[in-house]
């Protein structure tokens, strides 16, 4: 996850991404970037950067969060969706759909397990090929992981469903184990946990933290090849800019 195309009056610390983004030294990197965008114009904005290979779009099955999000109804978020898929197929990008409070949200909208699993086949269905549920405010229980990804990764072959979890030092690894033992090989992390959603009521639910998932993978013997001195030197960075 690089950074995101939405309205610097929206998100202004969002601004700069790229400025950020030319100044990154790609040459030497296997590494490739995602930006977040909120609507058509974000996408067609982000199309523009060459070095960008994903648009993520957030895509909330809860009405009241899609409207805060994104400014739109749900319906009218998946005709963005389709318009953006268009986009990213014309110009050779992936589109990744975040399917957002996707394990319960705190709006007393509409939810249970099958509604975010339907969602996920209509994405199917319109030729999006990574899918990330996303757990917006920290709710997701392993049981709810375990029945989503065990419905969906069995059913559909060359589609990638990942994971986008909000977690406390507490339950992260319950949550990172139920994903992969049912299956699931994309996670989403952030360095030391940071970021999270404003929404979630718990102060200490944040992002999966980086290196707790980085254990857990090594212990299943399932760890990507990482070069442990550059992981090491960006822990030292996180740990300088975010205490």
């Amino acid at each position: 996850d690089f950074g995101s195309f939405v309205s610097p009056k929206a998100v202004p610390q969002m601004k700069d991404t790229a400025e950020v983004l030319s100044k990154l030294d790609l040459s030497s990197t296997n590494s490739k970037l995602l930006a977040i965008v909120a609507n058509l114009r974000g996408a067609n904005d982000a199309c523009e950067f060459e070095e960008i290979s994903y648009l993520g779009f957030p895509f909330s099955i809860s009405e009241t969060f899609q409207q805060r999000n994104t400014n739109s109804s749900i319906e009218k978020a998946f005709e963005n969706v389709m318009e953006i898929q268009d986009l990213c197929i014309s110009n050779k990008k992936e589109l990744v759909i975040y399917i957002s409070m996707a394990f319960g949200n705190p709006y007393g909208d509409d939810w249970n397990a099958d509604i975010a699993l339907e969602w996920a086949n209509k994405m199917v269905e319109s030729d999006i090929k990574t899918i990330s549920l996303a757990d917006t405010v920290g709710v997701a229980e392993p049981k709810d992981i375990k029945y989503m990804l065990s419905n969906l990764i069995p059913e559909f072959d060359g589609i990638e469903f990942g994971v986008h979890l909000h977690t406390t030092p507490n339950n992260w690894q319950e949550k990172v184990a139920a994903a992969y033992e049912n299956g699931c090989l994309r996670f989403d992390s952030a360095m030391k946990g940071f970021g999270g959603c404003p929404m979630a009521d718990d102060d200490l639910t944040g992002n999966l933290a980086s290196e707790n998932l980085k254990t857990y993978l090594s212990e299943q013997n399932d760890l990507p090849a990482l070069k442990e001195d550059r992981f090491n030197l960006a822990m030292q960075k996180a740990m300088q800019l975010m205490g």
